[in-house]
């Protein structure tokens, strides 16, 4: 008979016990698993072209011309349907991706690595604001900045990182959260932080002949509210990554979405997705938008709350709470029913709002079905349209489908120990 609270304990145990290092800065094709020429990888749970949103779509089609495989967009849609790209989601390979969640073969990657298990998991470098690949934009604009960073900001952080040998990203993300990130949505202090440990390895492997080009890549990371993001998703990842695969464990590993199709996977039942329609959410919207223009819930940066941060740690955030068009009391309203559907509490996240209490950690499906109590999401938002770009950002339930299906198969394949 298998003993689900000790299984449960044991999950826990090995994600908190997670420590996520900054080790590297590759090409995809270089570090991410299984990675290949041909290989488009996306957010959320497998989806095919046909099925695609417009924002995932649109970034197909950025990273396709980035590559150089179409000059255009309509070669780059012809390429995309002809059957010689392979698509598969960026969790298959040990990768998350925000929104649309592209991956292709020469971006530049973060490598972190768990110092405990040595596990790797990886994540591409933030854009930054305005029109961006991840929000399903693909003009030259976007083209262009992905190149820049291929080209410059890539190798100024590989040497940067190589330099300094590793960076405690946990270490920073616990900094974050006692200043006001709840580090999905609002990244800024986190990476302000890692800027000013980053910037003298920097400056201390500066190449004279290319200054033009550190201090491109120095003006461009200071400005960058967002640019931790990438840090703290694979942080979440490879620290998530320790806590599958074990027996009797009810712990969700992975939740993400693709825009299509909204899907989670749990410890004790392996890689198998549990799927449903991946709802709209609740937005603020920017300027000349309107609720038509919202696409459906996307990304890989769910891993944040899956991790125990992110929604789970709104109360923390008080600044980004006016930004997803919500209010503080929501937003810890929001953190209090996450400590219902957990199995615990984090070690190092603490929320100075609720007396240092550690943020909710460990989202326990049995405990979701019990309480009838989604998980929350906190989350940027595409326009529906491929090329248009974010629109807004916005507040989600998890559909509570998924956990419902997942609850059905766990009681399958447990009840007969």
């Amino acid at each position: 008979m298998v003993d689900i609270a000790k299984a449960n304990e044991e999950a826990l145990k090995k994600l908190l016990e997670a420590r996520p290092f900054w080790v590297d800065i590759q090409p995809a094709i270089e570090c991410v698993p299984g990675m290949k020429k041909n290989l488009i990888l996306h957010a959320g749970p497998p989806v095919t072209w046909e099925r695609m949103c417009g924002p995932q779509r649109g970034a197909t089609i950025g990273a396709l011309i980035y590559e150089g495989m179409a000059k255009n967009p309509e070669e780059a849609e012809e390429l995309a349907a002809s059957g010689e790209i392979e698509f598969d989601p960026c969790h298959h390979h040990d990768t998350v991706g925000p929104m649309a969640g592209i991956v292709c073969p020469s971006m530049p990657m973060i490598v972190t690595e768990n110092e405990v298990t040595g596990q790797r998991a990886f994540n591409s470098l933030n854009e930054g604001i305005g029109k961006v690949l991840r929000m399903g934009a693909y003009d030259q604009e976007v083209i262009d900045r992905l190149k820049w960073m291929e080209r410059v900001l890539g190798p100024v952080l590989q040497k940067a990182i190589r330099k300094a040998g590793k960076i405690d990203l946990k270490n920073i993300m616990a900094q974050a959260i006692q200043m006001g990130d709840e580090l999905h949505n609002r990244s800024r202090a986190a990476s302000y932080i890692l800027f000013t440990k980053s910037a003298p390895y920097i400056l201390e492997t500066l190449d004279q002949n290319k200054l033009s080009d550190t201090i491109e890549a120095l003006k461009f990371q200071e400005a960058n509210i967002h640019s931790f993001l990438g840090f703290a998703m694979s942080s979440a990842k490879v620290s998530l990554m320790a806590a599958e695969n074990v027996e009797g464990s009810s712990m969700v590993t992975v939740m993400a979405r693709n825009g299509t199709d909204w899907g989670i996977q749990v410890s004790g039942l392996g890689k198998q997705w549990f799927t449903c329609q991946s709802p709209i959410p609740e937005v603020l919207l920017f300027p000349g938008f309107t609720k038509d223009d919202v696409g459906r819930d996307i990304g890989d940066s769910a891993i944040m709350e899956t991790y125990g941060i992110g929604g789970c740690a709104l109360a923390a955030s008080p600044a980004i709470v006016l930004f997803v068009g919500g209010t503080y009391d929501l937003a810890v309203s929001k953190t209090m029913d996450m400590y219902e559907i957990s199995l615990g509490e984090n070690n190092v996240y603490q929320i100075p709002s609720l007396n240092f209490r550690g943020s909710p950690t460990g989202i326990d499906i049995l405990k979701v079905a019990k309480k009838n109590l989604p998980p929350f999401i906190d989350t940027g938002v595409a326009h529906k349209d491929a090329g248009v770009g974010q629109v807004g950002a916005g507040l989600c339930d998890a559909p509570m489908d998924v956990f419902k299906k997942a609850v059905m198969a766990f009681s399958e394949k447990y009840a007969k120990n």
